[in-house]
């Protein structure tokens, strides 16, 4: 096995073997230096060999072996040169998103298969010019079985987050895969951690792999409050606004899972009086530079987004992040709050969880190991996670500071909003960005 050492840093994708049309598609998205992983991984992947990557999330790994593998799919060829395998659906979606921004603009077809989908759906699809599949295990052995998918036109296979399809019990689907793929065709593993039987699968299975090794490194930054919000779906718009006028952030990305999701809730801000917009992939190349515009030069306080759509953002001034719909995967989460809390300044994430999503929560509390403080909607402390002394009884401690213009419920010790002051919802935090983005444009001029 040989061992990989690190490369200088490129600071352009070009140097790196990726060609031009694709650097500047990664540049309008914000993508415009490579991490070290991709540093590393890209150029040994772009010479056919095999590699053996142990990467944490959160480094940009899916970008390293996703640019090398659509840059060697042959468009004309109508069949799957390219098989992705995951852990879970929502890994498999989220790499599927990013890989279609790619492949849409050089003619690359690309489907994700996993449980849960109508499997007629699938086969009808798979029918077509397809060049790369994304999917878990399970679905992919279906699809094999039913010969509904043939791998025999395969030379890229990857094995992502390796260490969690062991932990969950899918490296025998694996191999079974990995044994009805051709024999001959270029290995990608990557995995957080390297356990013995990754190890013995990787010497089973691939052909004297480089090996690269990125340094952990702690993924959340100390800078960054985390905060989560326990509440039922019909209280998270009423309970995001008060959130904004209470944090009165200068500039702020709110997550959502879906294209729609966030196009109707910046409708609803927009509605409401926030300076707020839409950032996802049905919006036009040219709408997405206008929203960026003004989100970067403070003209818009509030960009709802999806996590693809905001891959790789770097603006100046995010100081807090809501997730109004959970992560359900690590490296989303990650991505998410480290829009916020840069270049050494202070940020905020507020995330939304729903009662039956305390699962997705553990997954994001495990994974990065931060003390995240808990409250209700009402603005109670549930648990003390964090390492502040704690609260004594009667205090007042541990409870959200209502919002100015607000007052303590005495039954709940919600906080409820008076009337007077709430006729235009928004008023409060609108003003203060305002004034803030006044106060920002001063300076530079001065």
């Amino acid at each position: 096995m040989i061992k990989k050492r690190c490369l200088n840093v490129s600071k352009d994708f070009l140097l790196l073997g990726i060609r031009r049309k694709i650097n500047d598609f990664l540049r309008e998205n914000g993508i415009t230096e490579p991490t070290p992983i991709q540093v590393q991984a890209i150029p040994v992947l772009m010479t056919g060999k095999d590699l053996l990557a142990q990467s944490q999330t959160g480094t940009g790994k899916t970008l390293a072996f996703l640019l090398p593998v659509l840059e060697k799919i042959e468009v004309n060829k109508p069949q799957v040169q390219s098989l992705i395998i995951t852990p879970t659906r929502e890994l498999a979606l989220q790499i599927t998103g990013e890989a279609k921004n790619l492949g849409d603009k050089l003619g690359i077809n690309i489907l994700s298969v996993y449980g849960g989908q109508d499997v007629e759906r699938q086969i009808k699809k798979l029918k077509g010019h397809i060049h790369m599949v994304i999917g878990t295990p399970g679905r992919l052995l279906d699809h094999i079985r039913r010969k509904t998918i043939s791998l025999s036109g395969v030379s890229k296979l990857v094995l992502d987050e390796a260490d969690q399809m062991l932990h969950m019990g899918f490296l025998e689907d694996v191999e079974e895969i990995i044994r009805k793929s051709p024999v001959k065709k270029q290995t990608m593993l990557f995995s957080a951690t390297l356990p013995p039987r990754i190890r013995a699968l990787a010497a089973r299975y691939m052909r004297k792999p480089a090996d690269i090794r990125i340094q952990s490194r702690q993924v959340i930054l100390d800078k960054i409050k985390q905060i989560v919000i326990e509440l039922e779906e019909k209280e998270k718009l009423t309970q995001l606004c008060r959130l904004i006028d209470e944090n009165q952030p200068y500039l702020a990305i709110i997550f959502c899972h879906t294209r729609q999701r966030a196009s109707e809730l910046a409708a609803a801000l927009i509605q409401r009086g926030y300076a707020a917009d839409e950032l996802h992939g049905d919006l036009s190349q040219a709408k997405r530079q206008q929203v960026m515009k003004r989100f970067s030069s403070a003209r818009l306080q509030l960009l709802v987004a999806t996590d693809i759509a905001a891959r790789g953002l770097d603006i100046e001034g995010v100081t807090h992040v809501y997730s109004y719909d959970i992560s359900h995967y690590l490296e989303s989460y990650i991505h998410r709050i480290g829009r916020t809390g840069r270049a050494g300044e202070s940020g905020t994430a507020v995330t939304f969880v729903l009662p039956g999503e305390h699962r997705y929560l553990r997954i994001i509390e495990q994974g990065t190991g931060a003390a995240i403080e808990k409250y209700t909607a009402d603005g109670q402390k549930l648990i003390k996670t964090s390492k502040r002394s704690p609260a004594r009884a009667g205090s007042g401690a541990g409870k959200l500071k209502p919002a100015a213009g607000e007052k303590k419920s005495p039954q709940t010790g919600a906080a409820a909003v008076k009337t007077k002051n709430r006729r235009q919802p928004g008023v409060a935090g609108k003003a203060a960005f305002k004034k803030k983005a006044a106060d920002k444009r001063r300076k530079k001029v001065l």
